[in-house]
C-alpha cells in the first residue's frame, strides 16, 4: 500500500503553516495523516514548527541521507526527514511545507503526489512578513520580491487565504478528506469548490 505526499506550496507570507496547523489540529490522532517537521538552518522561534539545526549539522545530516527531499532558499537549508518516505510508502499521508523549487522533484521520489497551492494579495502578505519578525527588512523586502521559481506547475487546489483563517483550513481539511477517500473525484479545487 502507498500513501500520498501532499506539497503545500505559496509564496513567503501566504500562511501556510497556518492553514496546515487547522489540518493538524483537525486530524489529531488520526494516523492516516501526519505533518512532519521540517529541519531548517533557522533558530527556532514563534510561528513555525521545525527542527533548528547549524548550517554545518544540515551538512552533516545530508551527507548521512537523513532527508528524502532537500533545498535551499532565503539564504537557508530546509530539509524534510527521509522518515516521510517511509511513512507515506507504508500508507500514509503526509502533509508538508515545502519550496515551489521542490515540486518537479516529488515525483521521482513519491507515486502519489498531490499539491496544494497557498496565496494571497501582496499587500496581505507584506503586513505578514513584516509583522512575523523572522528576517530584517532587506531580508523581508527579498523574500517579498522573490518570483515564482515554479510559475507552471500545477496544482490540485489553491486556496487564497485572505479572509478567516477557519475558512481556509476547510479547504485544505476537505480537500485531505477527499485524498484519504480513493474513491473521490480527483478534479481540480479552489478553495474547497469544484471547477
Amino acid at each position: 500500500m502507498t500513501g500520498v505526499f501532499v506539497a503545500v506550496v505559496g509564496p513567503s507570507g501566504a500562511g501556510k503553516d497556518a492553514v496546515i496547523d487547522c489540518a493538524r489540529d483537525h486530524f489529531a490522532g488520526e494516523g492516516a495523516v501526519i505533518f512532519p517537521q521540517r529541519v531548517i538552518t533557522r533558530p527556532a522561534g514563534e510561528g513555525e514548527d521545525h527542527a533548528p539545526v547549524s548550517a554545518d549539522e544540515f551538512a552533516a545530516l545530508e551527507r548521512a541521507g537523513a532527508f528524502v527531499l532537500r533545498w535551499e532558499a532565503h539564504g537557508l537549508r530546509y530539509g524534510i526527514p527521509a522518515s516521510v518516505s517511509q511513512a507515506v510508502h507504508a500508507g500514509a499521508t503526509a502533509v508538508v511545507n515545502i519550496s515551489r523549487t521542490a515540486l518537479a522533484e516529488l515525483t521521482a521520489k513519491f507515486p502519489h503526489v498531490r499539491a496544494v497551492r497557498v496565496t494571497v494579495p501582496d499587500e496581505v502578505r507584506r503586513a505578514r512578513i513584516l509583522a512575523r519578525g523572522r528576517e530584517n527588512s532587506a531580508e523581508a523586502l527579498a523574500r517579498l520580491n522573490r518570483a515564482d521559481p515554479a510559475p507552471g506547475e500545477p496544482v490540485d487546489l489553491e486556496i487564497v487565504n485572505d479572509g478567516p483563517l477557519m475558512d481556509a483550513g476547510a479547504a485544505l481539511i476537505a480537500f485531505l478528506d477527499e485524498v484519504l477517500t480513493p474513491s473521490a473525484p480527483r478534479e481540480r479545487l479552489v478553495l474547497g469548490e469544484y471547477r
